[in-house]
């Protein structure tokens, strides 16, 4: 990556943060709290105005990766301040870092909110994902990502999608580039840098719960889970309609699958991903905690229907 690294920089912020802090960043106009500043508090007005600098430097860097990257109006409220939420509802905050002209996020109209948590989720992975292959010195990796995102973006006809052929690109180059192993740890420390999700007993329904509420999957049904009496491996077989990542030269991508899975329960990692068309949409058998080579993590290959 170029210039300072995504890293260095969420790392700075992180450094800012302390538990007992009482401010926080939040976008003035839609109430949200940005990657990377989310879920974090700090001291002072002082400090918290440090992580904002530090926030817009981050998602000014990962605009060079994509244009298309969420801008927001960052202030600093304190605890018991109430700033703008997503329901259109004014800002109390006084804050005299507070935008006078907030800048809109594309064509002069704000994005639904539906359509905005998918756009920043997927941001979110990617900016993770980029992090994890600078750290990992796969600078060829983000090169040949980045060379496909710009040759496949031009046939993309609505700008909103452009986050979804990032991930796409993500997908078919990892999976290209990287050896099946070196494609586990490198999800496997995504997921980690995203920070946990719900330890839940069934970590698949949870981790396509998850992509349902970011957009990224529409209806979906769990089988229960099967164990192999011989090594003791599980696996759910699921259907997933609207899946909003399209197939690659007969793959799946299907890394944003794959990365919640390892957040929601990595002692039971996701072994291997299969898919198959179905109906109306994708049947994906899911197989957790095996002790083989992984496969289809990154990108999996279709299967013909049974």
């Amino acid at each position: 990556m170029i210039g300072t690294t995504l890293t260095d920089i969420r790392e700075r912020i992180e450094a800012l943060a302390s538990e007992d802090g009482t401010y926080y960043v939040v976008c003035g106009r839609t109430g949200e709290r940005p990657v990377p500043a989310a879920g974090l508090w700090f001291d002072t007005r002082t400090v918290a105005r440090a992580a904002v600098h530090a926030t817009e430097q981050y998602r000014s860097a990962l605009r060079r990766y994509d244009p298309r990257t969420p801008r927001y109006d960052l202030i600093v409220c304190e605890a018991g301040d109430s700033p703008a939420r997503p329901d259109g509802s004014r800002v109390l905050a006084t804050d005299a870092d507070a935008p006078t002209t907030p800048e809109p996020f594309g064509d002069g109209e704000e994005r639904k909110p539906a359509r905005r948590r998918r756009i920043e989720f997927c941001h979110r992975v990617a900016a993770a994902t980029f992090e994890t292959l600078s750290d990992g010195a796969c600078e060829g990796v983000e090169t040949a990502i980045m060379d496909t995102y710009f040759e496949r973006a031009e046939t993309v006809e609505d700008p909103d999608d452009l986050c979804l052929c990032l991930l796409e690109s993500m997908a078919t180059e990892i999976d290209d580039r990287l050896s099946p192993v070196r494609q586990a740890e490198v999800l496997s420390a995504t997921a980690a840098q995203l920070g946990p999700g719900d330890r839940a007993d069934e970590p698949v329904t949870a981790a396509l719960r998850a992509l349902h509420r970011r957009g990224l999957v529409g209806e979906f049904t769990c089988a229960p889970a099967g164990i192999d009496r011989a090594t003791g491996a599980r696996s759910v077989r699921t259907t997933l309609s609207e899946y909003a990542l399209s197939p690659q030269d007969d793959r799946l991508p299907v890394l944003p699958v794959a990365v919640e899975l390892y957040r929601h329960r990595p002692a039971m990692a996701p072994a291997a991903l299969r898919v198959a068309a179905a109906d109306e949409g994708w049947r994906v058998t899911v197989e957790l905690g095996t002790d083989g080579e992984p496969d289809g993590l990154a990108s999996a290959p279709i299967q013909p229907r049974a």
